[in-house]
């Protein structure tokens, strides 16, 4: 990246405004948010947003594009690399004491395989109550994983007990229900938890919140999904639209648990996760 471009995108995020709408986009990355929940998820004025928003698209460290009536904003993530890498490689001199530990904690080069502590990959899915899509997502991954998988799911807002037609729905589909609970993502975060090799939010109101580094580095991805639970009309509206999520979240984890986990490295695996969400979406 050229001096002057890296100057301007430094000088660009050193507004906290600005960095935690960029860090915000980068939990949602590659896919696009639109500003009106950039600014519920921040607590910021519509105004405000604006002008921080401009300013990340000048520097072009963000990209904007236009859905419909809506317009969605993104991480552009060819930038952002080049950011970096001026960072690592120029500013930094590529010392190995700087990205030795870096390096050897991501491991991009080498295939994915399943870490010996146990039988296969954890996976975590978040969503804010973990009583519908999240549970759906553990339930799903659990019995078509085949034992490749260790399924987790929790919620940044869990409720007390899980909803009755997200339970129908498992059940009517085979799945057996008996040992699914509500979490709080805690219950993840605390020494001697599972290491999880995957985490994948599945809604935005989860993707917005902060949350701290994973241990282990586990690749991330978004599939976010109206929660079902907000649906209005009669009881069968209601359990087709749980019904609907269902199929949605079984379509993706079915083309994840068929990727070919022998032969990806990190960063493809990457790109395939991002895929399967971005695919999805432009479906919805």
């Amino acid at each position: 990246m050229e001096q002057n471009r890296a100057a301007h995108a430094f000088a660009t995020l050193g507004h906290p405004g600005r960095l935690a709408v960029f860090r915000l986009l980068m939990r949602f990355a590659p896919q696009g948010v639109r500003p009106t929940e950039i600014a519920e998820a921040l607590s910021l004025k519509q105004n405000t947003l604006s002008h921080h928003l401009a300013d990340l698209t000048a520097s072009g460290l963000v990209g904007v594009t236009r859905r419909g009536r809506s317009r969605y904003y993104a991480v552009d993530l060819d930038t952002t690399e080049g950011l970096i890498g001026y960072l690592a490689l120029d500013v930094g001199r590529a010392r190995p004491d700087l990205l030795a530990p870096l390096l050897s904690a991501r491991k991009d080069a080498t295939p994915m395989t399943a870490s010996p502590r146990d039988t296969g990959f954890d996976v975590l899915f978040i969503c804010s109550g973990n009583s519908a899509r999240s549970i759906f997502a553990e339930a799903i991954l659990r019995d078509l994983g085949r034992g490749k998988f260790t399924a987790h799911s929790a919620g940044t807002c869990p409720g007390s007990a899980l909803n009755p037609f997200a339970l129908e729905v498992l059940a009517r589909n085979g799945h057996d229900t008996s040992g699914l609970r509500s979490k709080h993502i805690s219950e993840f975060q605390q020494p001697g938890s599972p290491v999880m090799d995957f985490v994948f939010t599945v809604c935005d109101a989860a993707a917005a919140e902060e949350c701290p580094p994973w241990p282990g580095q586990p690749i991330t991805g978004h599939w976010g999904l109206p929660d079902p639970v907000k649906a209005t009309g009669t009881e069968a509206e209601k359990a087709l639209v749980f019904a609907q999520t269902y199929a949605a979240l079984r379509r993706r984890i079915t083309a994840f648990v068929e990727l070919p986990f022998d032969s990806l490295n990190r960063m493809s695996l990457q790109s395939s996760v991002d895929a399967i969400g971005a695919e999805t979406q432009a479906k919805a």
